[in-house]
């Protein structure tokens, strides 16, 4: 019975690491698309400024 135990809480342990791993994954990848993000605004903002089609 502690065998039992002792594997669900390891498993609780390990799930819970990958749920943090998951989330620093996703935060990550969160702020490079906000970056992304800024660049393809001022892209869109120079090419605006340079057309002739305003």
């Amino acid at each position: 019975m502690f065998m039992i135990g002792a594997a669900i809480n390891l498993l609780l342990v390990i799930l819970v690491a990958l749920v943090i791993r998951w989330i620093q994954i996703i935060k990550n990848n969160s702020e490079q698309q906000v970056a992304q993000n800024e660049e393809i605004i001022k892209l869109l903002k120079s090419v605006k400024e340079g057309s002739t089609f305003n």
